[in-house]
């Protein structure tokens, strides 16, 4: 945990620069891959919220508004670098926010407890 707390936001945005590159790079194909795209979004939007979330700075929730208006952005740039720019993908990257989000508050808790219980 002593990681994620001098870490977090660093993750959080190396992540989110690995996503944005991943989704604006020109294809001829998207490649063959397990799952489905809504999915892969969702994984990746909540791999970038996780790591913030666990460090809880003040401006949290500021920075995940950010990370939704980037992700709007990307979608709405996506059909000038021959990619397919989708609504329901801002929605599945909005929702993996806010898994990673929750699933980031449930850990501290956790995570909480088991250190007042030692």
């Amino acid at each position: 945990m002593h990681f994620i707390q001098k870490f977090g936001l660093t993750l959080s945005v190396v992540l989110l620069i690995i996503t944005t590159v991943l989704s604006l790079i020109p294809l001829p194909e998207l490649p063959e891959v397990p799952g489905t795209d809504k999915t892969h979004h969702l994984i990746a939007y909540m791999s970038i919220a996780l790591p913030v979330t666990l460090k809880n700075p003040k401006y949290l929730y500021y920075f995940l508004l950010g990370v939704v208006l980037w992700s709007g952005a990307i979608e709405l740039i996506q059909p000038y670098v021959n990619r397919y720019g989708e609504w329901m993908d801002l929605l599945a990257n909005s929702i993996g926010l806010v898994i990673g989000f929750v699933l980031g508050h449930l850990l501290k808790t956790i995570f909480y407890n088991l250190s007042k219980a030692k």
